[in-house]
């Protein structure tokens, strides 16, 4: 069994415990929160115990389980990796490029497993759909979200679109050559509504809205390709797939044809909703930190990942920042 401890037991915190209780190969040894009334309370209520310190609850386990607000993500695992101890840490990776490059230095040199918690990775429906997405050309994404002050922290794009880089990089075989952005704050100090552009070097071009100040949630992912079309809807966990095929043979009567006109083949529509099994993407990325540790293998989001993903998201940044003195002037 893989001795864990969870430092950080806040909203999300206290649903990764629940998630690791519920693993039997994990062995949960406790906890580390600063706030003394939030540990008494977490102690309490989940019946184990409560590290008087960080370095405590690390010296142990064998794997740590970061849940804390992110500007704290570098000094959490960095004495994580300093002892030698395998890493889970929420997403954003740290707050700077800086640490995020000290982190992979760290790890390298500890030779543990590092995952970042980029849990749309682990969700069902994009589980089922990535298998069909070979070669993205045009991908369109929205993520909005009601207000709520606990992300305002950072940056919608840190807090929300960060998911859908990381699904994006994921799935694009291919270097960014060119990024274009907007973003305005409405309620807090950093944008809270932002538009990214991101052009490939295989041609693909992604389009991403990130909201946190919406009157309804939505999650939603469109791919385009090659006689074929994906929607991926990471809220309700359905998928949708349109496919353009050659008709070969007799084309079924009842089935939509497209002629796309002289001395070009007729296609053939074909509409799948391929089945979408209920499951917990934070217990199923918690599974895959335990069986990367077990196996010695390397995780599904690796610490590069997340690395990748928060550069990308600091060149959407950088560039807001560059279109709002501009247009400031």
């Amino acid at each position: 069994m893989v001795k864990i401890g969870v430092l950080g037991v806040g909203h999300l915190g206290k649903i990764h415990i629940k998630c690791i209780k519920e693993i039997e190969n994990y062995n949960l040894i406790g906890f580390y929160d600063p706030n003394a009334e939030i540990a008494q309370q977490a102690a309490s209520n989940f019946g184990i115990k409560s590290f008087n310190s960080i370095d405590e609850l690390i010296d142990a386990v064998d794997a740590v389980d970061i849940v804390t607000p992110t500007i704290s993500h570098f000094e959490c695992a960095s004495k994580a990796l300093k002892k030698s101890k395998h890493v889970f840490i929420e997403k954003p990776l740290t707050t700077t490029l800086r640490e995020a490059k000290e982190l992979i230095k760290l790890a390298n040199e500890a030779n543990v497993k590092v995952q970042v918690g980029h849990v749309e990775r682990f969700n069902p429906a994009f589980l089922v759909a990535n298998p069909y997405c070979s070669h993205p050309m045009f991908i369109e994404t929205h993520r909005l979200a009601q207000f709520n002050p606990r992300g305002t922290d950072v940056p919608v794009v840190l807090d929300l679109m960060i998911h859908d880089i990381d699904i994006i990089l994921s799935i694009v075989k291919s270097s960014i050559k060119k990024i274009s952005a907007s973003g305005v704050a409405i309620v807090s100090d950093t944008p809270d509504i932002t538009n990214a552009r991101l052009e490939f070097e295989n041609g693909c071009v992604a389009n991403l809205t990130a909201s946190r100040i919406s009157m309804k949630n939505m999650r939603k992912t469109r791919i385009f390709q090659k006689d074929a079309y994906i929607a991926i809807d990471f809220l309700k966990k359905n998928v949708e797939i349109i496919r353009l095929n050659d008709i070969v043979g007799e084309a079924d009567p009842l089935s939509v044809i497209i002629d796309l006109g002289k001395n070009k083949k007729k296609k053939q529509l074909f509409f799948e909703n391929p089945e979408v099994l209920p499951t917990n993407a934070i217990k199923t990325e918690l599974e895959n930190f335990y069986d990367s540790i077990i196996h010695n293998v390397e995780p599904a989001v690796t610490i590069y990942d997340g690395y990748n993903s928060l550069e990308i998201a600091y060149q959407i940044i950088e560039n807001i920042e560059m279109s709002a003195n501009f247009f400031n002037k």
